[in-house]
């Protein structure tokens, strides 16, 4: 079997069963692969051209590196497990490279950021950007939401992921908070009915090459703009899932309620979200300094007992 032939049925695989910034992702990776390896049959594709390859990409960083490892791993696995293609997977005895450089820190937008890009935003941006804030969804469930999908009555909005394993669709329900029951109840009094979404556009389709009306896919650019007039560090959509679960976790919302709201299959997922310092946090340092410092004054005590002995001695 083609390198080429190999990636193309794992890219189907991945846009048929995965998020579009996963399957984006591995267009990017794939592009660089094909350049290097896409003349080539796969049985011709050694650990240690592999092996090249990623020391190459670790001149950007050890993190890049390790995810084109993972990607290739698991692009291989795919055609010899999966399909039954290949009988060789070379990148399987591929090392990861050990994590030198700091990462750089995530900026979490503030609630007052996230307020003045919001007052900037024109009318259609706003309520996208309300829906994204006040769910704190991922893009891509916001992207895919219909009318059907809320629920004025009850007061709910039911978001889906195909982030499961097995990449099927997982509904879970949040409450509409009364901002978000106000923007869209708006929106829907002016909805085109014509259209199930309740987020779309029109573009020119390359593919059909004509005017095409459907969801949005991808919305990243405007938020550069956004951020750069309202005077705030440069953030994207995801920030505000950060964002979100950490002024919960400062009001003591209880970490399986922001784990559900989130849609976390692993409560070690949501932890990686809460980014403050919490009461538990500070009260363990507490008890720590108090006994430190017990200790201490013990200590110090005893040594100027034994000083003033010595003294009286001599």
């Amino acid at each position: 079997m083609g390198f080429l032939e190999l990636i193309n049925g794992r890219l189907d695989h991945v846009k048929a069963y995965n998020s579009v910034r996963h399957y984006t992702d591995y267009v990017y990776m794939a592009k660089r692969w094909t350049k290097r390896w896409g003349h080539l049959p796969c049985r011709e594709i050694t650990e240690e051209m592999i092996q090249e390859f990623v020391l190459e990409r670790s001149s950007v960083s050890s993190d890049t590196a390790n995810k084109e490892i993972r990607y290739l791993k698991a692009t291989f696995n795919f055609g010899k497990k999966k399909k039954k293609w290949i009988t060789v997977n070379p990148a399987e005895g591929v090392e990861f490279l050990p994590i030198t450089e700091k990462k750089p820190k995530k900026y979490v937008p503030p609630p007052e950021d996230i307020d003045k890009i919001i007052d900037l935003a024109n009318p259609d941006t706003q309520d996208y950007l309300w829906a994204v804030r006040e769910t704190m969804a991922r893009i891509s469930e916001i992207n895919r939401l219909c009318w059907d999908d809320v629920h004025f009555k009850e007061r709910t909005i039911s978001l889906y992921t195909s982030k499961k394993k097995g990449g099927n669709l997982t509904e879970r329900k949040v409450p509409l908070t009364q901002k978000l029951f106000e923007v869209l109840s708006l929106r829907y009094e002016e909805r085109d009915e014509t259209k199930p979404w309740v987020f779309w556009h029109r573009y020119w389709s390359i593919k059909e090459n004509s005017f095409k009306e459907g969801p949005y896919q991808d919305r990243k650019k405007f938020m550069k703009t956004l951020c750069k007039n309202a005077d705030v560090p440069y953030f994207r959509f995801h920030p505000l899932r950060h964002s979100g679960a950490s002024v919960m976790d400062n009001n003591n919302v209880p970490i399986g309620s922001i784990q559900r709201i989130l849609g976390h299959e692993h409560r070690s997922t949501t932890e990686i979200y809460l980014h403050s310092l919490g009461d538990a946090e500070r009260k363990a340092m507490s008890v720590y300094e108090q006994v430190s410092r017990k200790s201490h004054t013990k200590s110090h005590t005893a040594k100027i007992k034994e000083l003033d002995q010595f003294c009286t001695t001599a």
